[in-house]
């Protein structure tokens, strides 16, 4: 709970204190006037605030007051838009079920409720309901929760589930009953909320947190009824740069342990039947090695990086597992890259990447026979959905595009027949009044960077619609061209929805990846920005009609084009950004600092330090005008700390020289992803979209 402060009246933009902190680095000395707002856990979480949290309370109070002020003009189109959002989504909704171990397994909201319940039914979906856990029972005395991990030991009776009330993704795992309803007393905190049941029923496995850092670094056994002891520790990963966790086997024969850095992974297992034996290292870990395990009947598939830029898919038996027994079951492609595996009894299912699009190939286990699943859309998205089932013949996948929205499909591998499941519906919205296209701008350096866009039919090309673009960019994440129900209150008024598919995620496999990380880091801003120009030189949109919009690693990127092609937008939303890049990378203390070296480069090293120096949103501000700009941050946000846009509007207010809004939203009870219910976030969303028609000046 945040300490009250004194909200006051603001007339005019709010005005940090400076407090010169000299920083000096490989000779080179920045100065930082706003460091003074760094919080420590304990100060943000005291119950009697210091003097300088007090002062970083107000200045966050005051900035909020501001914000409200400036919008208050807007506040009925932002209600306006709210009630749009909620009307837009199924009050009473319910996911396609699926099967696994004797049950169908579902999740449904209820009109007026925030949260999910998790439900079952016994070998037939005519059977009575067993409502497992009710998400919304469970958050009633917290203005944040979310639920996670939620795992059915192998004997049906009992559930575990992670929760966290936070929002800093710091999971107490609880053990619930499900014959009686109860909650057991055993109750593990500091865990990412996930684990592994073994074949007892007794026994779980689970994963704790570096209590500064929050990194994954522990695997422990638990037995239901003990207290927690030192000898109970399974894994201890010492190297900072890793991250780890530890899952249960399609099969339900093993229990596997995998520990992940950018750049290298390592894998342990242990028979699910002998959960006190001693997890058997499947090889030694190789330096610049990626791969993931997958275990069928007599061996396992091994999706592995080596001499396999875009992965190879190989095998080993489970004797004899080092990687010189590996054998390649399906070569490395250059121009495809294997995202991931579903193995079923009789069909190896392998996820891929081609030309910037998914695709899903489907190869029999006994005659090697294979095929591709078909789309027909410019732009869609496709991922694989829960497939627990071993035996069965039917995948499950989900589809849409930027016009279809989301299909749960069961597809017959055998017969190749399609079975639509459940179609998400949308009232009012029908596809056939938009365009969904996919195009490619050409970067300064000749690559063809994708873009996704979707607006509605009568769109006059002419540059005077207004454009939000979006990007990522970052960890090898693609942003593909998805359906979002919520954009539509924008497109609908006129907007176009655009997604540009920047190198540092991997649309293009994983080369496209490598260029925008590190030393190459710059390609995914100058991608941006090339993608913006080439829209207002195709006259779907003009400078004073573009609007930018990235969250997190995609803040970084509207810091960076804040500084540098402001020129190109009259908005930019900002959320949770991160822009304080040379200070957190230093900081070692900060969640994911270490774990981070390989995707932006470790600054204790000059060059490193020189390169990220040279873009950081913060260390490059510069006194010149800025566009329109709403930034955002969650005070309990363990990725992106709140300093970070707090410094980073606090300077931006000190060195701009225009008359266009900055303002900041703190949400004062969030983490990174803020507010937690369904509604909560249709309050954030209609913030935005309010901003954003605002400057657009359309009357609605």
């Amino acid at each position: 709970m945040v300490p009250k402060v004194i909200k006051t009246e603001l007339l005019s933009p709010p005005v940090a204190a400076r407090h010169d902190k000299i920083c000096v680095h490989h000779g080179h000395q920045r100065i930082d006037p706003y460091y003074w707002m760094r919080l420590s856990d304990a100060q943000k979480h005291a119950e009697i605030p210091d003097q300088q949290t007090k002062e970083v309370l107000q200045y966050l109070t005051d900035e909020n007051t501001y914000c409200k002020q400036v919008l208050k003009p807007v506040r009925p189109l932002q209600k306006k838009i709210y009630k749009e959002l909620v009307e837009r989504i199924q009050l009473d909704y319910e996911t396609a079920p699926y099967f696994n171990n004797n049950y169908w397994y579902y999740t449904r909201y209820a009109e007026g409720c925030n949260y999910p319940v998790y439900c079952r039914k016994y070998k037939t979906l005519e059977s009575d309901e067993q409502l497992m856990l009710d998400a919304n029972q469970r958050a009633r005395e917290n203005s944040f929760y979310h639920v996670t991990g939620l795992m059915v030991s192998p004997d049906n009776t009992l559930l575990a589930f992670g929760e966290d009330t936070l929002g800093r993704r710091i999971y107490t795992i609880r053990f619930l009953n499900l014959k009686t309803g109860q909650l057991l007393p055993d109750k593990i905190k500091n865990t990412t909320g996930t684990g592994a049941w073994a074949n007892d029923n007794r026994t779980f496995f689970y994963t704790t947190k570096n209590k500064m850092s929050l990194l994954s670094n522990k695997i422990w056994r638990h037995k239901l009824g003990t207290e927690k002891k030192d000898e109970d520790l399974v894994l201890h990963e010492k190297d900072p740069s890793f991250y780890i966790g530890v899952f249960r086997s399609k099969s339900g024969k093993y229990i596997f342990i995998h520990e992940q850095s950018t750049l290298s992974s390592n894998f342990y297992f242990l028979n699910a039947d002998t959960p006190d034996a001693n997890f058997v290292q499947l090889t030694p870990r190789i330096e610049n090695h990626k791969y993931f395990i997958e275990h069928y009947k007599d061996k396992f598939y091994i999706r592995t990086s080596l001499e396999a830029e875009n992965f190879r898919l190989m095998e080993t038996s489970i004797k004899n597992h080092h990687v010189e027994n590996w054998v390649e079951v399906l070569p490395h492609n250059p121009d495809v890259l294997m995202q991931s595996i579903e193995i079923f009894e009789n069909f190896l299912v392998v996820e891929e990447r081609f030309d910037a699009l998914p695709q899903i190939r489907i190869i029999h286990q006994t005659t090697n026979k294979q095929h591709l699943i078909k789309f027909h859309e410019e732009a869609y998205v496709v991922k694989l959905d829960s497939n627990l089932d071993f035996y069965t013949h039917t995948l499950r996948f989900k589809y849409a595009s930027m016009t279809t929205p989301e299909t749960t499909i069961d597809y017959n591998m055998e017969s190749r027949q399609h079975n639509y499941k459940k179609i998400i519906r949308v009232p009012g919205h029908i596809p056939d009044n938009y365009i969904t296209r996919r195009l490619y701008a050409r970067a300064r350096d000749g690559e063809l960077i994708p873009l996704s866009l979707v607006y509605k039919k009568d769109l006059v090309k002419d540059g005077s619609a207004p454009c939000v673009l979006y990007a990522y960019g970052a960890y090898a994440e693609t942003v593909d061209a998805y359906f979002d129900a919520n954009h539509l209150s924008l497109i609908n008024r006129g907007f176009i929805w655009a997604i540009a598919h920047v190198r540092g995620g991997q649309a293009k496999g994983r080369y496209w990846y490598q260029a925008g990380k590190l030393l190459q880091k710059k390609n995914t801003f100058y991608d941006f920005m090339d993608c913006a120009q080439f829209l207002i030189d195709e006259k779907y949109s003009s400078p004073g009609h573009m609007y930018a919009m990235g969250e997190s690693a995609g803040g970084l990127l509207m810091g960076v084009i804040a500084n540098i092609a402001g020129y190109l937008f009259k908005g930019i939303i900002a959320e949770v950004p991160f822009v304080d890049v040379v200070t957190t990378m230093l900081d070692e203390s900060i969640p994911l600092t270490t774990n981070e070296f390989d995707e932006w480069g470790n600054p204790k090293i000059q060059k490193f330090y020189k390169y990220l120096y040279s873009y950081s949103p913060y260390d490059q501000v510069k006194v010149q005008d800025y566009p329109n700009m709403l930034v955002t941050t969650g005070f309990f946000d363990s990725q992106v700390q709140f300093w970070e846009p707090a410094k980073w509007v606090a300077k931006l207010r000190q060195s701009k020289t225009d008359n266009n809004l900055l303002l900041l939203y703190t949400n004062m009870e969030a983490g990174h992803f803020g507010a937690s219910g369904r509604y909560q976030r249709f309050s954030e969303l209609s913030l935005y979209y309010s901003f954003l028609i605002m400057l657009e000046g359309i009357k609605t």
